[in-house]
């Protein structure tokens, strides 16, 4: 039996954060029914590129879920959404803050429904402080950070990373949540709110950077692929490629220096220890990439694997997926769907060693299990049909 067998939860979200929560948990066996808006849905469903009718972006973070077409101004939407809230486990949201207070679904008149429910908020900046009303978007929430201010070159302008690493964070902080009201709702019978915040989320990444404010009064600036604390542990050019080095203690150094040899720079002043490497980190490169150029990246992967230093080829995503170690950790799926024309999305990372993740639903087409949800909730056939018949 999956873990989360049983638990039933109600997601309306969209586009990243949200959606990528509530796939963790339909992985592991919730049922979770995505409400979305008549016609439309889920923004993310236009996004391009399509595979035959299908958003690539869209079945990324949607599958093991059903979708419940419902327009929540309606009384019609309003009672069913009150009736699944007052059934159901977890109540994850999205929406603007104070915007389902206006539809009689805020905090409190869900609590009030439902008081075992796990309301879970995911927004911009979360549901205090003088920033709360703001709505949050990735690109802006790593801007008003300071994430991007230390992402990018030195001699370059702040650049935001390739994906949006404040959702994803914010997801899975979401799922951790609720997975920890769920444990002390087991204790109290009460289900408490979560609040997640994106802007919360990728400050929580910030603790090195934040760290050197602190210790030195100093703001860190962008060093693009170096570590400010420690070298050699960046990508360095090989003859026809690059490589990540991650020589993070003395013990490694001198193992790099041994497998390519270059025993000499172990008992170089300027590089005899952590400090005078990151000191003289420009000619610490110089002089590894010039003993490198001898080297393939393959060559010099494979001598360093063998002495033990962590390394790796600099990949595209291409390069990537096609590694065996990703078919070894089921990490890319396929639904068998004719119309999704063989796209693989990727898997859950979440391993566990009795009975884990079940990716078990294909990501769902627009209010295709309606039907199914409105008479799971009691509705009669004729109610259900003027469901449709009302949108």
């Amino acid at each position: 039996m999956p873990p989360l067998e049983g638990l039933k939860v109600v997601d309306l979200t969209r586009v990243l954060a949200g959606p990528f929560c509530a796939m963790l948990l339909g992985d592991m066996g919730a049922d979770v029914i995505k409400i979305e808006e008549p016609g439309a849905g889920d923004d993310a469903r236009a996004w391009a590129p399509f595979v035959g009718s299908w958003s690539s972006y869209f079945l990324g973070v949607n599958r093991s879920k059903r979708s419940l077409a419902l327009d929540l101004k309606t009384a019609r939407g309003a009672d069913a959404l009150a009736r699944l809230l007052a059934a159901a486990d977890v109540f994850i949201e999205n929406v603007k803050p104070g915007s389902l207070d206006k539809l009689g679904f805020g905090r409190e008149a869900v609590h009030a429904l439902n008081r075992r429910l796990v309301h879970c908020t995911i927004s911009g900046y979360g549901q205090t402080g003088p920033r709360r009303h703001l709505t949050g978007y990735d690109p802006i929430v790593q801007a008003e950070s300071g994430f991007m201010d230390i992402t990018g070159m030195g001699d370059g302008p702040p650049v935001r990373t390739g994906v949006a690493i404040t959702d994803y964070m914010a997801g899975l902080y979401a799922f951790g949540g609720i997975l920890l009201a769920l444990r002390s709702r087991d204790r109290t019978g009460v289900g408490e709110h979560v609040d997640i915040a994106l802007f919360d989320a990728i400050l929580s990444t910030l603790s090195m950077p934040a760290g050197i404010l602190q210790a030195t009064g100093r703001t860190p600036h962008r060093m693009g692929n170096d570590h400010s604390s420690i070298a050699p542990y960046e990508a360095l050019r090989a003859r026809d490629g690059m490589v990540m080095i991650a020589a993070a203690n003395p013990r490694l150094w001198k193992q790099l220096c041994g497998a390519v040899g270059a025993r000499h720079l172990v008992d170089d002043p300027r590089f005899l220890s952590n400090t005078d490497r990151v000191k003289n980190r420009p000619a610490l490169k110089v002089e590894l990439e010039r003993v490198f150029s001898s080297y393939s990246v393959d060559e010099l992967i494979d001598v360093l694997h063998r002495a033990s230093v962590p390394c790796g080829r600099v990949r595209d995503v291409a390069e990537a997926l096609a590694d065996p170690q990703v078919e070894a950790r089921q990490m890319l799926l396929d639904f068998h769907e004719p119309d999704m024309q063989g796209l693989r999305v990727l898997g859950n990372p979440i391993k566990l060693s009795a009975d884990g993740a079940r990716p078990w639903r294909r990501p769902p087409r627009l209010g295709e299990h309606t039907r199914e949800i409105l008479e799971e909730l009691g509705y009669t056939r004729e109610e259900v049909a003027a469901f449709s018949m009302s949108r």
